[in-house]
């Protein structure tokens, strides 16, 4: 946070962390390895289409 001299550029960039966190963070550690490549695969897709469109 330190780095950051205005607290609205630390918001913005803390708004947009929390967006890709959720969406990538798909808890490898519980899951099965296929189903998390597969939800990996889906996420990447998605972020794909929004970044295009």
């Amino acid at each position: 946070m330190l780095r950051f001299r205005r607290m609205s550029n630390l918001q913005k960039f803390a708004s947009t962390h929390a967006s890709f966190h959720n969406h990538f963070n798909l808890d490898r550690h519980i899951i099965r390895r296929q189903t998390f490549e597969s939800n990996r695969d889906a996420a990447l897709l998605e972020w794909r289409q929004l970044l295009a469109g």
